[in-house]
């Protein structure tokens, strides 16, 4: 008789299981049903690298004359 108990002790933790677990999958039911689907978002396609040709400055072999700047006196 003593390992009724033992039945009775794992038939109660099975009902329990199982129900807090119905529990849980009808709340996570009910919440989907709530709200509308997501959309999917598709991946936008990466742009292609955009390249730049870039020439050398030649050299002046002639400067004009330096400008002469001058400041206002207050």
């Amino acid at each position: 008789m003593p390992r009724m108990g033992f039945v009775y002790l794992l038939l109660t933790f099975l009902f329990c299981f199982i129900l807090v677990h119905l529990v849980k999958l009808a709340a996570l039911g009910l919440i989907s049903v709530k709200k509308p689907p997501e959309e999917e978002k598709k991946p936008e396609p990466k742009p292609e690298p955009v390249y730049y040709i870039v020439e050398k400055k030649r050299a002046k072999k002639r400067y004009s004359d330096p400008k002469e700047i001058e400041f206002k006196k207050n």
